[in-house]
């Protein structure tokens, strides 16, 4: 249903702008596939952590982990299904992890600075995690991208590191990290995707 309903849009728009060619339309609709999709998925999420008692504390890392994720980007799953078993289990896991382990004193601090300093490495390899499908190709847009990726991470630790209310520090610590894997070339090759530059050339290449 999702698919049929975003190529009927997409035909729309085509039909409005003759100019965009099958390249360029199949970035539109793949585009229109993941913010339609976004929004049962979104909610289907939500109920499913109600029936488990974790709906505010999902709901706390969707609303913790938007600015970090949408600055850094990362891999997408190629079926519906998948992207909603995937996404169930991130923000639905890292909840249930928060609630029921407990990082106190040192400990805190020193997996906090360890996922610090992955982030950071992360961030300057791999940020901005595009994909073949919404290829991110302008180095304004690539630089911008990786500025955003740095302060919102940063930012993020920092509140995790001075806020005392152990949940949401480990949402925060949890969620990081794990945002932080799925922008690697690794986790690109378990989940068969590519980034944007390795399809369409190495000439906004992140570090460029």
């Amino acid at each position: 249903m999702i698919d049929k309903i975003c190529m009927f849009l997409t035909n729309r728009i085509r039909k409005e702008m003759p100019d965009i060619d099958d390249e360029r339309a199949e970035i539109i609709n793949y585009g229109l596939q993941n913010v339609i999709g976004e929004i049962p998925k979104t909610f289907l999420v939500l109920a499913i952590a109600y029936f488990l008692g974790i709906w505010k504390e999902t709901l706390i890392t969707f609303l913790l982990l938007a600015p970090f994720k949408s600055a850094s980007g990362g891999f997408h799953l190629k079926t519906h299904l998948g992207c909603i078993l995937g996404t169930t289990i991130f923000y639905c896991g890292i909840p249930i992890l928060s609630k029921f382990i407990i990082l106190g004193g040192t400990l805190k601090y020193i997996i906090l600075a360890s996922v610090f300093i992955f982030g950071m490495c992360m961030i300057k390899l791999y940020v901005p995690a595009d994909t073949e499908n919404v290829p991110i190709l302008a180095n304004a847009d690539r630089k911008k991208k990786i500025i955003l990726s740095y302060i919102t991470f940063f930012a993020g630790l920092f509140i995790a590191g001075i806020i005392n209310y152990n949940v949401i520090s480990n949402i925060i610590i949890f969620g990081y990290f794990m945002q932080s894997l799925m922008i690697t070339k690794l986790a690109y090759k378990l989940t068969n995707n590519k980034y944007g530059y390795e399809v369409y050339g190495n000439t906004s290449v992140q570090n460029a």
